[in-house]
């Protein structure tokens, strides 16, 4: 990574009642984007909405 960028390796995924999937944003650290999940979730919808991380697991950061 270059100086100055920002890893943004937590995504906010959520996917509606005919199964299509859509990123809802990208996140520095699994905390912020379970926050956004769950807010989301707690609005009462009926998609659902989880967190994956992308990119290596071995980089050094805690999944």
């Amino acid at each position: 990574m270059s100086d100055g960028a920002v890893s943004l390796p937590w995504l906010v995924i959520r996917q509606d009642d005919n199964g299509n999937r859509y990123r809802v944003g990208r996140y520095a650290t699994r905390a912020e984007a379970q926050k956004i999940a769950d807010s989301l979730d707690d609005r009462g919808h009926k998609q659902l909405y989880w967190v994956e991380r992308i990119g290596p697991i071995g980089d050094g950061t805690r999944a």
